[in-house]
């Protein structure tokens, strides 16, 4: 495919060359060949050849010009390759100044070492009309659901300050395996990615981003409060839906408490079979066997509810919260059964 990018030069970028804007656009284009993109073309005719262009401000450019602030820097690459990924994100609910989205599971919110056009934030910026769009937080790329947008950088700068008082209430929902002895869990803990039961030394896991709950004191404290909501046999397997209310936002919170609680959630690569089929999705070794026990192509985790602080209305009217959720589960859920 030939995939197009752009931004909008900011304070940070300007006087700066272009080329040295471009060299982190995308990480593994390599300087020379950023190079040949913008030097390459002065012999064609329309200033384009087989392998792309640069423009700014709609103009093809040819030199490694200064840039200044507000203008528009667009590159294309052609017969550009990278992971296929579910692309079909769909707006939730928005204001004048953010927007709640849907996520698709397996979608990565921003640039990976593997996708880089087809991310959510560039799906945004290419498919909306919040063509300066910015993420207000993150989720981890095989969870699907709610994610907030602030629709141009000077609103993701307000807002990124205040989201503690903004988020009044996270709540997801899981699938795991097994059914737990609890209705309601409120579990607290501290995490941390140094595996204190290792020795305390860090990554002793092969998979460096796991977290760990550790002794309290050694990592950051971590509460969820978990409630089971229903429960089913499914080929002699227990399952259970569990509901997941945040209190504090650590990575891989949920992911890492659920296991440590004995029920990882369903198609988790990380946090169930011992990081096995992580390791093996890194080396593309998995097998259809792997895919059979894993059960689902990602894991079963959504961020199905968020309560905002209406901070946009009167005081009067900000004491009722604004409640945004979001049914479009994913349809590997049906695999379960829930």
């Amino acid at each position: 495919m030939n995939a197009t990018f752009s931004f909008t030069v900011n304070t940070k970028q300007a006087n700066t060359h272009l080329l040295a804007c471009l060299l982190p656009a995308i990480p593994y284009l390599q300087p020379e060949q950023w190079q040949s993109l913008l030097l390459g073309r002065q012999g064609k005719q329309d200033g384009k050849d087989d392998q792309g262009h640069i423009e700014v401000d709609g103009e093809i450019v040819h030199a490694d010009v200064l840039l200044s602030i507000g203008q528009l820097v667009s590159y294309t690459i052609n017969d550009y390759q990278e992971a296929e990924v579910d692309c079909a994100w769909s707006q939730v609910w928005s204001n004048d100044e953010i927007v709640a989205i849907h996520k698709p599971a397996n979608l990565p919110v921003n640039r990976t070492t593997r996708n880089v056009y087809n991310t959510l934030i560039q799906l945004l910026r290419r498919e909306s009309p919040w063509l300066d769009a910015h993420l207000l937080h993150r989720l981890d790329l095989e969870t699907s659901g709610l994610i907030l947008i602030a629709k141009n950088n000077a609103l993701a700068r307000q807002y990124q300050s205040k989201l503690g008082t903004l988020i009044k209430r996270k709540i997801y929902r899981a699938v795991v395996i097994g059914k737990p002895e609890w209705e309601v869990n409120d579990f607290t803990c501290d995490l941390s990615t140094l595996d204190e039961s290792l020795g305390g030394s860090r990554d002793k896991s092969a998979i460096r981003s796991q977290m760990h709950v550790v002794p309290p004191g050694e990592g950051k404290e971590s509460r969820t409060l978990f409630r089971c909501l229903s429960s089913k046999v499914k080929e002699g397997k227990s399952y259970s839906l569990i509901e997941c209310e945040l209190f504090t936002g650590r990575k891989h919170q949920i992911r890492a408490q659920l296991s440590y609680l004995g029920h990882p959630i369903v198609g988790d690569k990380i946090y169930s079979n011992g990081g096995e089929f992580y390791l093996k999705r890194l080396d593309k070794t998995l097998t259809q066997a792997d895919h059979e026990r894993l059960i689902t192509p990602h894991h079963l985790l959504h961020a199905y509810e968020m309560h905002l602080f209406n901070l946009w209305q009167s005081e009067v009217e900000q004491a009722e919260a604004i409640i945004i959720r979001d049914d479009d589960f994913p349809e590997s859920w049906g695999i379960i059964g829930f």
